[in-house]
């Protein structure tokens, strides 16, 4: 039996992918469906949440590699650690 949509877990507690480009890869496919406008009313609400984890989510990996560069850039090998 499926279950209703407003009893599914939240979006944004779904595993989040394993990489950058998974989560990016996610995302474009979110975003398509989304502008193709073929998406049921409580299915766009839903993609919409999952998209903006995936955001986030990618986001956060970006900030981390930037900040690493940063520490390259200034020359100094201390130990980084992505969070």
């Amino acid at each position: 039996m499926p279950k209703a949509p407003s009893s599914s877990p939240a979006p944004e507690a779904a595993a989040l992918p394993a990489s950058y480009e998974a989560g990016l890869q996610e995302l474009e496919q979110l975003v398509a469906a989304l502008e193709s406008g073929q998406l049921p009313l409580d299915q766009l609400l839903v993609s919409y949440q999952r998209g903006a984890a995936l955001l986030a989510f990618c986001r956060d990996k970006l900030q981390a590699v930037e900040d690493q560069i940063k520490v390259l850039d200034a020359g100094s090998l201390k130990t980084w650690s992505a969070q």
